[in-house]
């Protein structure tokens, strides 16, 4: 017999586990299939692990916070779906399909550690403190790299602007060094030489 503590977090667990089938607009490096919100999640942290040395203001972050933010930034998708970033039709009704699948799934946890997992996803949503600042930029700069070597594949699917790239990287720029800006930058200007960035 298990505690009923217990069977919550078990519960949220199996449902947490649908996010191996949230499928993302960008593919995976190597260009053979769609990524889905469990390996971005997983890929998340672990480029925030490894390149803390290039985020700006590393002596205000809390590393550990912005692991937990990688891990559930994404979660409420379970429900919402995914929402390209480049459609903005559809991103009008995103913070209110988001809002409800949190209150559903964050839940089904016991209520502490359900109101810590939201505290963890409204902080990243926001993007207001120096841990969520850099896990933004994270979450900005993975699927731009991948985007990159897969010939710009999520560009040509949704015929994307420029300067709908440019906004979108704004974090990469404030909360990363200018080595990785500039690396973004590249990114985009190849995508404009290529002729698929309008």
């Amino acid at each position: 017999m298990i505690s009923e503590n217990y069977e919550k977090q078990l519960r949220f667990l199996i449902e947490a586990d649908k996010m191996k089938n949230v499928l993302r607009q960008t593919l995976i490096a190597d260009g053979s299939r769609q990524e889905t919100d469990a390996e971005h999640s997983w890929h998340f942290a672990l480029m925030a692990l490894t390149l803390f040395d290039h985020a700006r203001d590393k002596d205000k972050i809390n590393l550990d916070r912005v692991i937990r933010m990688a891990l559930v930034h994404d979660l409420v998708e379970v429900y919402a779906g995914d929402t390209f970033c480049y459609d903005e039709e559809a991103g009008k009704d995103k913070a209110a399909r988001e809002k409800a699948a949190a209150d559903r799934l964050f839940g089904l946890l016991p209520e502490e550690q359900g109101r810590e997992y939201r505290r963890l996803w409204e902080e990243f949503d926001g993007r207001a403190t120096p841990d969520a600042a850099y896990a933004a930029a994270i979450d900005r700069l993975q699927p731009l790299i991948n985007n990159h070597l897969t010939d710009c594949h999520t560009w040509k699917k949704g015929n994307v602007r420029a300067e709908q790239v440019y906004r979108r990287m704004e974090p990469v720029k404030t909360a990363m060094d200018d080595e990785t800006a500039a690396l973004a930058d590249w990114i985009i200007c190849q995508g404009i030489q290529k002729g698929i960035l309008k």
